[in-house]
């Protein structure tokens, strides 16, 4: 599968930039209201993960739809009954929950978080 610019190191730069400006002491409150980085456990690496998404919050529900969902993988630990996710700096501290993925007939996936 063609990954395209997914598949580019410009992205881990960029990626690295966001992560920035989250932890930047002037602006990072505002870019978190929209930004927030993520760390989940890979279901088959075992690896630990962190990586920036855009989010929407409604209370202690968290709503990141993926963009460009067939070239990213992320998503894919939090498939069937889901899975543990923390939120960095969610309100000034890491919050802990649990993810599911959905997808929709048209192919959008979004990623729900229950806050715990």
């Amino acid at each position: 599968m063609a990954r395209g610019i997914f598949d580019s190191p410009i992205v881990g730069i960029v990626n690295k930039l966001f992560v920035a400006l989250i932890d930047a002491p002037v602006v990072g409150p505002l870019v978190r209201r929209g930004l927030i980085n993520i760390r989940y456990v890979g279901r088959r690496s075992g690896k630990t993960i962190e990586t920036p998404v855009g989010y929407r919050r409604s209370g202690e529900r968290i709503v990141i739809n993926v963009t460009s969902p067939d070239n990213k993988t992320w998503w894919r630990n939090f498939l069937g009954e889901g899975g543990p996710i923390t939120l960095l700096k969610l309100d000034g501290q890491d919050r802990t929950g649990h993810a599911v993925t959905n997808r929709d007939d048209n192919g959008r996936v979004k990623v729900t978080v229950e806050l715990d």
